[in-house]
């Protein structure tokens, strides 16, 4: 039961001792041996001595929380402006960063060198013990080899092998565990789902955009689906107008090219600038100058290819929840009345009810998604994992 207990601490679902027997489907003695391994192993605290709840009666129980003081993951994100490099311990909780890096080179080989090395640097300054590294990237990953197949916006070799190049820099810099690879926009929808916008959801579906391009991602069960060889969910691809801008895929009227932070400031009639990236560029515009003409104007085109996308796969998909991320959640938090009924009007279950579509909640939700990479094996098998 070790495993499905550190499940429960680490995604909220069991603050106190008597929850986790519930939910594990024991007796309290054996909750409580399952507690106290799980401290012993240096995952979990176990407040033996909480106060009661004004009202409650009895004894109150024992209350869990993630070891502040604990193991933590190595996370790693690379996208079109840059990349960083984070700690992040149970509970989805960040604890150290480093400066990001604003130059993406095009030897894959230097960049994960580089964020792995700044990864090492916050190991040795925090003096944690470091159970795996995963690293987040916007690309289409493959299985099982771990290839970026597109890197669109990053000006790496399509077919990439990311995660041996970062399980062999993580191994040159001395650190323990596994490493792993995935999709930036998979991992934030894994994160959010256990510890986010999503949590509680059966079904959830993720759109987000972030620096460049559109990406989604689909969450059933309580498990991310990468489909037969991790290519699930390439949402970007989705037309949502015909005679819309071509697609670096070859196509034209992408959602990738039609609801992205430079399709923002493009139909805004705002030349980016080096200053900043493109997302915080889009994000401040909406922000910012909402009641200029061209920016509501722009905005509101966005809401609609957007909606348009969204429908289509509330159609196919039949999600339970929707959650965005990047400009994406800008746009929702912008004019939320307008997207939602886009939605429900070209989508049949919007007909029946509609979907709810929340703002994603997490900062550098796919650096948190990358850590819990690392962590499920420890989630799987705390023993086996740590001893």
């Amino acid at each position: 039961a070790l495993g499905p207990a550190l499940e429960l601490v680490h995604t909220g679902r069991a603050p106190t001792r008597a929850v986790l027997t519930a939910e594990l489907g024991v007796t309290r003695a054996t909750a409580g041996a399952v507690a106290a391994e799980l401290e012993a192993l240096g995952l979990i605290r176990v407040d033996a001595r909480p106060g009661a709840a004004a009202g409650s009666q009895g004894r109150p129980s024992h209350r869990l929380a993630v070891a502040e003081d604990g193991p933590v993951a190595l996370a790693a994100q690379v996208h079109a402006d840059g990349f960083r490099a984070a700690l992040v311990g149970l509970g989805g909780r960040i604890v150290a960063t480093a400066p990001g890096c604003e130059v993406v080179d095009a030897d894959p080989a230097k960049v994960l060198g580089s964020v792995v090395a700044a990864g090492a640097d916050l190991l040795r300054e925090t003096g944690r013990r470091c159970v795996g590294a995963g690293l987040a990237v916007p690309s289409a990953v493959a299985e099982p080899e771990g290839l970026a197949l597109n890197p669109l916006h990053l000006a790496w070799p399509a077919g990439a092998p990311v995660r041996e190049i970062f399980a062999e820099q993580v191994r040159a810099a001395g650190l323990d565990g596994p490493a792993f690879a995935a999709n930036d926009v998979n991992l934030a929808a894994l994160a959010e789902h256990r510890h986010g916008a999503g949590r509680g959801s059966r079904d959830l579906l993720c759109v987000a955009t972030g620096h460049r391009g559109v990406g989604g991602a689909l969450v059933l069960d309580g498990r991310l689906h990468s489909g037969s060889s991790g290519l699930a969910l390439e949402v970007g691809h989705l037309g949502v107008n015909p005679e819309g801008r071509p697609c670096h895929c070859g196509s034209r009227g992408c959602l990738d090219v039609e609801a992205d932070p430079l399709a923002l400031l493009t139909a805004a009639g705002r030349a980016p600038g080096p200053e900043m990236s493109l997302l915080k560029q889009a994000d401040d515009l909406i922000r910012g100058q909402y009641d200029d003409p061209d920016v509501r104007a722009a905005t509101e085109s966005l809401i609609d290819r957007l909606g348009l996308g969204l429908a289509g796969l509330v159609n196919i998909l039949n999600p339970d929840r929707i959650i965005l991320g990047g400009l994406h959640r800008t746009l929702l938090e912008a004019d939320p009345d307008r997207l939602r009924a886009v939605v429900a009007d070209r989508s049949l279950w919007g007909r029946s009810g509609g979907v709810p579509i929340l703002a994603c909640t997490l900062d550098h939700n796919s650096l948190v998604g990358a850590a819990e990479l690392a962590w499920q094996p420890v989630l799987d098998d705390p023993l086996g994992a740590l001893v």
